[in-house]
């Protein structure tokens, strides 16, 4: 029965990929609870922003509160996103990062640039840089030449968040990257991302 009027649920709600990766993901911290089929069915945009600052709300009830408010441009979910942006669970930040990119407030790129360029939180910069690249703010190049750079060293053990660096850098096609990017053709793990942004900024296929 559960399954049932949940399906009908999503019919209703005529979901996207994400939302619908969002919900099976966390079906199962929810303990069955009421609350979840409640929280996917409102069209109510005051309710889902009232779960984000009642207290003892579950976290999987916030996140679902937040990312609907997020894809639909309501900023009341901007806090929330943000917190999740940076969450030590992966698909948490996914999810964060695409209602972010959806949301269009004028304050994300500026908190997204200040999670990258953390060296205190450099393990969880990966979906920071990727919705940076996504957002192609002001903002967007220098936070990643400056989370790029100390991610040069041989040595640093985030190299899959130095390679996001470069291939937004490359999509972006900004001059002011050459100079980092040229630095990273020395590391072997780097080098064909970094010659690929090169060759396309030189190019003049990004945003130049």
């Amino acid at each position: 029965m559960h399954r049932r009027g949940e399906a009908k649920v999503h019919r209703i709600l005529d979901m996207d990929e994400e939302l619908r990766s969002l919900l099976d993901r966390v079906r199962g911290e929810t303990g069955g609870s009421p609350a979840y089929e409640r929280l996917i069915a409102t069209v109510d945009h005051g309710e889902l922003a009232a779960v984000l600052v009642e207290p003892e709300r579950p976290l999987w009830a916030r996140e679902i509160a937040a990312f609907r408010l997020g894809v639909a441009g309501d900023r009341r979910a901007f806090e929330a996103l943000i917190l999740l942006l940076n969450h030590r669970d992966p698909e948490r930040c996914v999810t964060a990062a695409y209602a972010l990119a959806r949301l269009g407030d004028p304050r994300t790129a500026r908190a997204a640039a200040a999670l990258a360029t953390n060296e205190l939180r450099t393990a969880y910069a990966l979906h920071p840089v990727r919705l940076l690249t996504a957002l192609r703010a002001p903002e967007s190049v220098p936070a990643l030449i400056t989370t790029l750079r100390p991610l040069l060293s041989p040595h640093s053990p985030y190299w899959r968040v130095a390679q996001a660096c470069i291939e937004g850098l490359g999509e972006l096609g900004d001059l002011r990257a050459v100079e980092v990017l040229t630095e990273a053709l020395a590391q072997p793990r780097l080098a064909r991302s970094a010659a690929w942004a090169l060759r396309r900024i030189r190019a003049g296929r990004g945003r130049g």
